[in-house]
């Protein structure tokens, strides 16, 4: 165990510009998602003692990463959590039964922060974990600041957005139900009928966007996979679609995400007008 949480110092000192560690006698947290990450750097930057994994990584987090290296990262292991004397754990709802067996038999309390389908759901969880950690005020604080990026995001009330899909990789969209559509159109973006009856995680066949193409086609960005591969096919290419990248930490989570992702939104929507 002393090694462990040799371990865990020595990867906190090696963080640029770390954060104040709790004083003492205050809760301390360690966030082991990265939707909850960022939404804890906001709202208990001193109470935090440790971030998941995946914000460390530029392609995996949803907070920019040099404010995430503040913190130390963890991989979400009871032992790392114990090297942290952590009082709190903040997890997704895909907490291995393991793990949450072993923090409840050691008494460390798990808030657990599940996966929201809507904008108005996602504020509430803001609002939730915010209270769970005793700063209701800074909660409503970010709440406020989402809340003032959307009315600024949102289109003139006489205009008709385009019809658009968002392409994740995998060639994945993210239907009816998913955060990011109704962010969307709130931001004046329609799904379009291709993506019509589908669910979060289906997949759109390049058929059926041929068959009836959008006005906007969002994706990802560059890479190597199944869905930059499509983007390229020639049937595509002739269409009169217009696309715009939005990158995937935008979408993975809501938080403070929400702000950039409809800054972003209104952005891409605004360049065709």
């Amino acid at each position: 165990m002393r090694g462990l949480a040799l371990g865990f110092a020595l990867a906190a000192a090696a963080c640029s510009a770390p954060a104040e560690p709790p004083a003492e006698g205050q809760l301390r947290i360690v966030s082991l998602n990265p939707c909850s990450d960022a939404i804890l750097a906001e709202v208990a930057p001193d109470k935090l003692v440790a971030v998941s994994h995946y914000s460390h990584d530029p392609s995996a987090g949803s907070m920019p990463v040099e404010e995430a290296r503040r913190w130390p990262a963890t991989s979400g292991s009871v032992e790392e959590i114990l090297a942290a004397h952590a009082d709190m754990a903040v997890a997704s709802s895909f907490l291995p039964p393991a793990t949450r067996a072993a923090l409840d038999q050691l008494g460390i309390p798990v808030v657990v922060l599940g996966m929201s389908n809507s904008v108005e759901e996602n504020l509430a969880q803001v609002r939730e974990l915010a209270d769970a950690v005793g700063e209701a005020q800074a909660g409503e604080a970010l709440v406020a600041r989402i809340e003032t990026a959307l009315a600024a995001a949102a289109p003139p009330t006489d205009s008709k957005g385009p019809q658009t899909i968002l392409w994740q990789p995998g060639g994945i969209v993210p239907g009816e139900g998913a955060l990011v559509v109704d962010l969307m159109r709130r931001v004046g973006l329609q799904p379009a009928a291709a993506t019509r009856g589908l669910g979060q995680g289906d997949r759109l066949p390049l058929e059926a966007v041929l068959i009836d193409p959008p006005e906007l086609l969002l994706h990802a960005g560059p890479s190597g996979d199944e869905e930059s591969r499509t983007l390229q096919h020639p049937a595509l290419r002739k269409l009169t679609t217009r696309r715009a990248e939005f990158a995937p930490q935008l979408y993975f989570c809501g938080g403070p995400s929400l702000i950039r992702a409809a800054e972003r939104l209104a952005a891409i929507r605004d360049e065709q007008t």
